[in-house]
């Protein structure tokens, strides 16, 4: 389970709109109480992928460098990463699978026709993703 704020829901899906119809994408930083993780804050990561793609988002190295020295900086363990799905459901792809990391949360806004929809969080595992639930407080 990932409880996030509402206003932090709001900026993620706000940017999927914004990036429409490209990808966006970006960080989640909070804590991990209790088997929840506590969605604090929220950084956004220019989508490096390049190219035509739009339906698909990087991360650079750098980037992740740079998510944990905020991280550091404030205190905050880093718990996920958010990315939109341009008219397509909130649903991992298989690239989505085969670039995650298992423990961190990773949120999905579905973006139809320039409009944020659903926003879902999934989890990897054993090379899976399995959906969790989002709290939004």
């Amino acid at each position: 389970m990932i409880v996030i704020k509402k206003n932090l829901l709001e900026k993620i899906e706000a940017e999927a709109e914004k990036s429409y119809p490209f990808e966006c994408c970006g960080m989640i930083f909070g804590s991990i109480e209790e088997n929840k993780k506590l969605a604090h804050s929220i950084r956004s990561v220019e989508n490096n992928f390049g190219g035509e793609e739009y339906h698909r988002f990087l991360i650079t190295a750098e980037d992740m460098m740079r998510g944990e020295l905020y991280a550091r900086q404030n205190g905050l363990d880093m718990i996920g990463f958010y990315h939109s799905h341009p008219d397509h459901p909130a649903i991992p792809s298989e690239y989505d699978r085969e670039h995650a990391l298992p423990v961190y949360s990773y949120l999905i806004t579905s973006v139809k026709d320039g409009k944020a929809d659903i926003t879902a969080s999934y989890e990897l595992s054993d090379n899976k993703f399995t959906a969790e639930g989002i709290s939004a407080v």
